[in-house]
Parts: C-alpha cells; structure tokens; sequence
C-alpha cells in the first residue's frame, strides 16, 4: 500500500481485493511509521473497506441460506 491511500471506489473492488487492501492497511497503521495525517486517511480508507466486506460476507449468506 504505501505510504498512498488509494483512491478506488470500494463498489468497484472484488471482495478478495478489498480483503488484501484492508489487510495492508492495517498492516501499515500497526507499524507506526505514517504521519498522524495519513493515518486518518488509511483508517477512514479502512472503514468502508469492512463495511464493503461486511456487507459482501452478508449477501453470500443470505444467497447460501
């Protein structure tokens, strides 16, 4: 990921690469090594990623149930 948040839009993302790219930012934020304002930027960049997952996980459910 980088220092760079992405700028994708979260609809367009497969499920498996929302999953990678969360992963990354959690990575990066657990290292410490971002500037307070990049941060900020990751963590609201991480939320609607589990929102998006979140929400995917739920339709495969309701389609399995």
């Amino acid at each position: 990921m980088g220092k760079e948040i992405k700028s994708k839009d979260v609809s367009r993302l497969t499920f498996e690469t929302a999953l990678s790219e969360l992963e990354e930012i959690v990575q990066s934020l657990e290292s410490g090594d971002t500037s307070l304002e990049d941060a900020i930027k990751a963590y609201e960049r991480g939320v609607a990623l589990k929102k998006y997952c979140e929400n995917k996980l739920r339709e495969a459910q309701l389609r399995v149930e």
